[in-house]
């Protein structure tokens, strides 16, 4: 099941590293990433894809917030999230 995920994040070098090394540590794949500055430009969004369980992705929100660059992370609800798959033409 696909999972979008909102990680709240330190703008500073290593910090998308370190989330990214998370998800491999865990051996999750990142399905699509997109990272943009917020109104604070010492904070960033991270907005990510992927696949895995309920209790999987609940884990991984558990050790993304432990990380020391990241702020806030949660599982964004279905309908919030917006999938466009850009190779369709969609």
């Amino acid at each position: 099941m696909k999972h979008t995920l909102s990680i709240l994040l330190q703008n500073e070098s290593g910090a998308l590293v370190r989330v990214a090394g998370l998800f491999s540590s865990r051996g999750y794949n990142i399905d699509s990433l997109n990272v943009a500055p917020t109104a604070d430009i010492e904070v960033s969004r991270l907005t990510l894809v992927t696949h895995g369980g309920g209790d999987s992705i609940d884990q991984i929100l558990k050790q993304a917030r432990k990380l020391v660059d990241v702020i806030e992370a949660v599982e964004l609800p279905s309908p919030m999230a917006v999938a466009s798959d850009p190779a369709a033409g969609a």
